[in-house]
């Protein structure tokens, strides 16, 4: 398999180079539907880049979803042997404005990875059917667009930065940030009401199927006499209740500790992991 030829490197002169992102048009990424290769032959990743790049092209298509391709933060973990190498070049790429980093109400840990123009495709889409610019008080949608996602990278942003931010623009109400979060695109702590999460629009079908899938395989192996499957077999197992593809959640799941594998004779076996 051609892998990705991008990755987050130096140049020969020590300089960062910008990785190109999927929007970058002189070379187009795989689409979503050729790469169907063997979870067993692409676990492992030296690159952070192409581990992203790759994994964006497995993203499980869901009819009636409109979200935008992103990874899961433990996905990398588990496709990149060096976690600390994955930190530092996701802190690199968010500088650059290459990803976004978002915080998912799926399980304490758990976080998104997007590329910036998955994203903005994403911003352009909830913004169409939460009403569109022309609605009283869309001219908030450019604001934060322009002055708020362009500025503020972190995962989370506290109402008096966001207010300063979208004032850029003009003067902001409450009915603004109304419109931001119907959109989807803000949601509020509930430990904090002052500090707002930044949200991927359209993610909740996902995110169920998240939850539903990990129960599943996790019971799956629990009900082997050792706990274990050949990580070959495991993958072609079809779900019941969770439409995400099983490449998807048995990647989240040894990333997140939840499976580990071993190499034997026969192949890598998945194995739930005991603490």
């Amino acid at each position: 398999m051609a892998e990705p030829s991008t990755s987050y490197s130096l140049s020969p002169g020590g300089k960062k180079k910008r990785p190109r992102s999927p929007g970058d048009n002189d070379e187009q990424p795989p689409e979503r539907n050729q790469i169907c290769t063997s979870l067993e032959d692409n676990l492992l990743f030296s690159d952070t880049m192409i581990a992203l790049q790759l994994m964006r092209t497995q993203f499980p298509k869901l009819e009636k979803v409109v979200t935008q391709p992103f990874i899961l933060q433990s996905q990398l973990y588990s496709s990149v042997k060096d976690r600390t190498q994955v930190d530092r070049d996701l802190e690199s790429m968010k500088k650059d404005k290459v990803l976004r980093v978002f915080k998912l109400s799926s399980g304490q840990d758990d976080h998104a990875i997007m590329f910036m123009d998955d994203y903005l495709k994403q911003v352009a889409s909830a913004v169409k059917r939460s009403g569109g610019r022309d609605q009283d008080g869309g001219e908030v949608f450019e604001w934060f667009e322009r002055d708020v996602v362009q500025t503020k990278l972190d995962v989370s942003i506290n109402q008096q930065e966001l207010f300063s931010l979208l004032s850029r623009g003009g003067d902001v109400t409450d009915k603004h940030i109304t419109l931001l979060m119907n959109a989807g695109l803000l949601t509020r702590q509930l430990i904090d009401p002052n500090i707002y999460w930044f949200a991927i629009p359209s993610i909740g079908p996902i995110l169920k199927g998240l939850s539903q899938g990990r129960k599943e395989i996790l019971s799956l192996l629990s009900r082997k006499k050792y706990k274990e499957m050949l990580l070959s077999s495991l993958e072609k197992t079809k779900l019941r209740f969770s439409p995400l593809d099983t490449r998807f959640l048995i990647r989240d799941l040894i990333g997140s500790g939840h499976i580990k594998t071993v190499q034997t004779p026969t192949g890598l076996l998945a194995r739930i992991s005991r603490d």
